[in-house]
């Protein structure tokens, strides 16, 4: 048997990477955004901030909120033809 290669960041240098005007100290306004349930959200995630990150396949990918834990959203996605809900932090949603 061989050992599996990588982990979750694998193979995402360009995914998780900010433009040069994009980098520098987070908003906080972003950092404590507030989303409705219901209300229809962008899966962006910011390669600053670990905590709350879902996995990178997911990344651009449009979601509902479905709930709250803690400080973080649940978002329901498809995914092919499965939804699957991701808790994520504010920072890395984007209202659509």
């Amino acid at each position: 048997m061989t050992k599996r290669m990588g982990g979750a960041r694998r193979k995402t240098r360009s995914k998780l990477r900010k433009k040069a005007r994009e980098s520098g100290k987070l908003s906080v306004s972003k950092y404590f955004q507030v989303f409705n349930i219901g209300e229809s959200v962008y899966l962006v995630a910011n390669p600053t901030v670990q905590r709350g990150m879902f996995h990178p396949r997911f990344h651009g990918l449009q979601g509902k909120v479905v709930g709250k834990k803690g400080a973080c959203y649940e978002v329901q996605i498809k995914d092919g033809g499965k939804t699957k809900v991701l808790i994520s932090h504010p920072i890395h949603l984007k209202k659509c």
